[in-house]
């Protein structure tokens, strides 16, 4: 058989091996973080955050039609895009593969012979099945997320360029060029990653056509690369739109045009000096100035795609983040201009004090038939910068506080050491590079101890996220819950060890070919490190971010094979030796990810993420009005709504939205079945550059104000109701923070906010004290509704939700399952935690005949998400809800309750916001009689807590440093918790033997955690 048609038969093979594992593994439904999102845009085209996807929702469309209408299937269907996606990325990474070993192993007209041939296949093989099985790669594999997708583009990449090197001689090779930079282009629109290729495309050219390879000339040609890398990025992706922009400025202010003419005059001169510069270097027999105009034409027709963006926006869809309708929303939106500019080469550290704002370019939004101002640009000036600032987050940013002490906590700087260079440093190789690079390196190639997102960014010594080999892990020693569990998967740095044979085989035998995969490594892994600058703990682990970098990896260890071969003809032949290195990689690579990874990546039992979504939902009265916040609550909740329908008169409110008057807008018109929310403001008084921040000035008014009378007066455009500063400018301030809103008990009974049997404790006015110190926009928009909602629409807080979200209300928010609802009932003073308290009945309804449980129970596989935040959250639901019947009179039900909680979820233990749930249920279950349940709770509580305390002693006994003093005193504490419940719920036997261990631990720890 000729080598081109094995070639080809073998890249369709290991396309078939990954598709069907993910096809098999994939998410039947919605996944958490972006994926719910992305698949409602797909599927009724819509607009996602920044910087939109527009390819990405295309493709995700096409795919979605295979439900033929079950809506629940689409989801199914648009996971089985990223596997095949997925699939066919192995594919093109088996034929690169190949085509670097061929060039190792076989000089130019050389005959194959069949030991070479099995090598270079072999190589492939495990090159391309190894990194199928990765860690990070399968994870996105098997959702609908934009890396699957974004992988495979730069699998195409790079294979088309090694394509264009085999046959630059030949006539019409440069058409892969041109196919390389459409791709790009279509790139674009699906992620920024694929542009990280550059460098490496630029060198395999150069190394091809270069007529003197030197040092010099190949530092040259590196910089050109990255030349052309900040064109694209923000020459042909950028400044496009921002001079599209600035010409509809001019003709749409100064001739009176429509808007839109200015963009559309930009594009055709800019189509026209492209078609004249085609014309001219064809007729002028510029080869190479044709080249390049093709390419860049090319790249933007890719490019073309985002003309999505501001169509489907005109069309004021459902989900419209931004509303980029003009080019200058476009080129905020394409830019994320929302998240602050990051400072790269100079720039202040987190200690740096701002001392003065400077006005920069001034800013502009459509107005009715004008484009206006909508105000400057902030510069801050600080008062000290450095070159090359990592630690940057500055005084006023949200989360100042919280990210200088994990600075100071990390690099061990007293309270009042300022950081140095020195110090900025160590932060970037640290943490930056280490912990938020190398660590996720190692994950994939050596080993992983478990899923614990946040502290595995914030320990690099802990088993939490951490990576490991498995060989020098004292696993004897570990905690039962961590080798026990899905996501303990050592490798023994197999993989590692052959990746690493391979790169230095590689460097031996032909340095500019390492070189380029050198440079694919590098900029797909540590430049975005270097370029990103993350500032600080992140919400999630980062690691899709690299995945470009583990595939470059993945060649190295497919070449592996042929490194490992060499070393075994010393003593055996060419044959053997071949078919031995195959079986020996192939083993201790793709078989061994597989068999590891496999039951950290099976998510084809999980359906956590649509049915906490759809519990939110249903736990919502008809026609409410739902606040909510965060990505893993928002995106599921809009999948639901928007896809499959569920409870369509909810009205959905992301509250880190709401801050924007696009937001605001946008609930003001009907969507589905919801009305619009009863925001009174006209969108003057609100938009960009208007009450942006309303500060509070306490006027000394006595007693409480109505919230309406509030409302009126921070938005009164008199200049009595503003302050006036020494400047001259003159804003809104708020006068108290002592609110009322008036109750007419009829009125909130024939509404149905309360039911009848309630109507003695309905008080006649909700009074509440508002703690922040200015009311930003989204509070702005909560005020206007709670002052003109008159009780007719429910209004409910997500229990998921953080408490300064609330605003104070938290004595008249009452649980109903999965939300709390603002209900005019007197509030109880008596309650330790004001967010404890149930609408027992309506939320027993819910919770026992409404709610879905995510197949918990059966599940082969639990994320992170849904162990860690949910889990918890529903326990606490459980134990809130028996303890709400109990005090309602209702002992029976309360029982069932937690019988339910028996049938429902497992007996898992996450995290110790678990395990306080489970001490309070296992209370009330001995207070209910339910002894055997109690003592099951009790049980399982206490092997996790001492599983712990046994590996911190064997810390303490041998490496002191590591040990994580005040999660062994929370442990110690909750030990001594469930002492306590057993003693006085008369468990002698049981409550003798946790004292006795809890005397032996305080032994154990004495003057450790004190």
């Amino acid at each position: 058989m000729r080598y081109t048609k094995i070639n080809n038969l073998l890249g369709w093979f290991c396309f078939a091996i990954a598709s069907t594992t993910y096809i098999l593994t994939l998410e039947p439904s919605v996944s958490f973080w972006d994926c719910g999102e992305f698949i409602a845009c797909a599927f009724r085209l819509q607009v996602s955050h920044q910087p939109g996807y527009p390819l990405f929702a295309m493709l995700g469309k096409v795919f979605s039609l295979l439900s033929l209408g079950n809506n629940a299937k689409v989801p199914y269907f648009t996971n089985m895009g990223s596997a095949l996606a997925s699939g066919t990325t192995i594919m093109f990474l088996f034929w690169t593969i190949t085509a670097l070993a061929k060039k190792l192993l076989v000089k130019t007209g050389e005959v194959l012979n069949a030991s070479r041939t099995l090598l270079i296949m072999g190589a492939g093989l495990v090159g391309a099945l190894a990194f199928a099985y990765t860690d990070t790669f399968w994870f996105s594999a098997v959702e609908t997320i934009v890396f699957a997708w974004s992988s495979l583009c730069t699998a195409i990449v790079f294979w088309a360029i090694l394509k264009w090197e085999a046959h630059a001689d030949e006539p019409g090779a440069d058409k892969w060029l041109v196919f390389i930079a459409y791709v790009i282009g279509l790139s674009i629109g699906i992620h920024l990653l694929n542009l990280l290729t550059i460098p490496a495309l630029v060198l395999v050219y150069y190394f091809r056509r270069g007529k003197t390879i030197n040092t010099k000339n190949t530092i040259f040609a590196f910089l050109v690369s990255i030349a052309i890398l900040v064109f694209i990025q923000y020459g042909i992706r950028g400044y496009t739109i921002n001079f599209a922009a600035h010409f509809d400025l001019f003709f749409v202010n100064t001739l009176g045009l429509g808007f839109g003419s200015g963009a559309i005059f930009f594009f055709a001169v800019l189509i026209g000096s492209m078609v004249f510069g085609i014309v001219y270097s064809i007729r002028n027999k510029k080869p190479l100035l044709n080249l390049a105009l093709v390419c860049v034409a090319f790249i933007y027709f890719g490019y073309s795609s985002f003309v999505y963006i501001p169509i489907r926006a005109s069309a004021n869809t459902n989900l419209d983040n931004s509303h980029p309708d003009n080019a200058f929303t476009l080129y905020g939106y394409l830019n994320r201009i929302q998240y602050g500019e990051t400072p790269l080469l100079y720039g202040p550290l987190f200690d740096a004090k701002i001392t003065d704002v400077t006005d920069g370019s001034t800013l502009y939004r459509r107005g009715i038939t004008k484009y206006e101002t909508a105000g400057k640009k902030q510069d801050y000036v600080y008062d000290h910068n450095t070159i090359l600032p990592r630690m940057w987050n500055t005084e006023g940013t949200e989360n100042f506080a919280q990210d200088s002490q994990f600075y100071k906590q990390w690099l061990q700087l007293g309270v009042n050491d300022a950081p140095t260079f020195a110090d900025n440093m160590k932060w970037m190789f640290s943490w930056q590079m280490y912990q938020m690079y190398v660590r996720y390196f190692m994950w994939n190639f050596a080993g992983r101890y478990s899923d614990d997102d946040i502290e595995g960014q914030t320990n690099m010594h802990g088993v939490g996220g951490n990576w490991t080999t498995g060989l020098f892990d004292n696993a004897k020693n570990l905690p039962h819950s961590i080798i026990n569990g899905t996501t303990y998967t050592p490798l023994y740095a197999l993989p590692l060890i052959i990746g690493l044979l391979g790169m230095i085989y590689h460097f031996k035998r032909r340095k500019k070919d390492a070189l380029i995969i050198t440079l694919l490594f590098f900029f797909t892994g540590l430049a975005i490190v270097l370029y990103v600058n993350q500032p600080n703990v992140q919400p999630r682990e980062r690691d899709y971010s690299y995945v470009g970098s583990f595939y470059a990896f993945a060649i190295w260890i497919g070449l592996g094979v042929i490194a490992l071969a060499d070393l075994a003809q010393r003593r055996l032949n060419a044959k053997l030796s071949a078919v031995t290195a195959f079986v020996v990689c192939v083993i201790a690579a793709p078989v061994l990810l597989a068999s590891k990874e496999w039951k950290d990546h099976d998510r084809s039992t999980k359906w956590t993420a649509h049915d906490m979504a759809y519990n939110y939902l249903i736990s919502c009265p008809k026609n409410a009005i739902l606040f909510d916040m965060g990505d893993n609550n928002t995106y599921s909740l809009w999948y639901d709504q928007e896809v499959e329908g569920i409870r369509p008169d909810v009205r959905i409110v992301n509250l880190s939205l709401l801050g924007t008057d696009w937001s605001i807008k946008q609930m003001q018109r009907k969507i589905n079945q919801a009305d619009a929310l009863p925001i009174t403001m006209p969108y003057d008084k609100y938009k960009e550059g208007t009450r942006d921040v309303i500060r509070f000035n306490d006027a000394k008014i006595p007693g409480y104000t109505e919230v309406k009378d509030v409302f009126d007066f921070i938005t009164s455009d008199d200049k009595h109701a503003m302050v006036t500063y020494d400047n001259g400018t003159s804003e809104n301030y708020l006068p108290t923070k002592r609110f009322k809103i008036p109750v007419d008990p009829n009125e909130v009974i024939k509404n149905g906010v309360v039911n009848a049997g309630q109507e003695s404790r309905i008080t006649d006015t909700l009074k509440w004290n508002f703690p922040p110190q200015y009311i930003t926009k989204e509070n702005l928009a909560i005020i206007d509704i709670l002052a003109h909602n008159n009780w007719k629409r429910p209004i409910c807080f997500v229990t998921s939700i953080g408490q300064p979200s609330m605003i104070g209300l938290e004595p008249y928010l009452y649980n109903e399952g999965f939300v709390y609802q603002l209900l005019p009932l007197k509030p109880e003073t008596n309650i330790y935690d004001q967010l404890n308290k149930t609408n027992s009945l309506v939320m027993y309804d819910n919770m026992m005949n409404k709610f879905k449980w995510g197949n918990y129970k059966k599940a082969k596989y639990l994320d992170q998400q849904s162990t860690s935040i949910f889990y918890p959250q529903l326990v606490s639901s459980f134990s809130d809800l028996a303890l709400g019947l109990i005090k309602d009179g209702h002992p029976e039900l309360a029982r069932k309750a937690l019988h339910k909680y028996n049938e429902v979820l497992p007996d898992i233990n996450p995290n110790l916001g678990a395990v306080q749930g489970k001490v309070t249920l296992a209370d009330t279950a001995y207070k209910l009689n339910e002894l055997a349940m109690g003592n099951k709770l009790v049980t399982s509580v206490d092997g996790y807590l001492t599983d712990q305390l046994d590996y911190d002693y064997y810390l303490l006994q041998n490496d002191p440093d590591k040990i994580n003093k005040n999660e062994a005193k929370y442990d110690m504490e909750f030990l001594n918790s469930i002492v306590g419940v057993t003693r006085d719920n008369h468990q002698g036997q049981l409550s003798n033997k946790l004292a006795a261990q809890l005397n032996d631990y305080g032994n154990k720890f004495k003057g450790t955690l004190e």
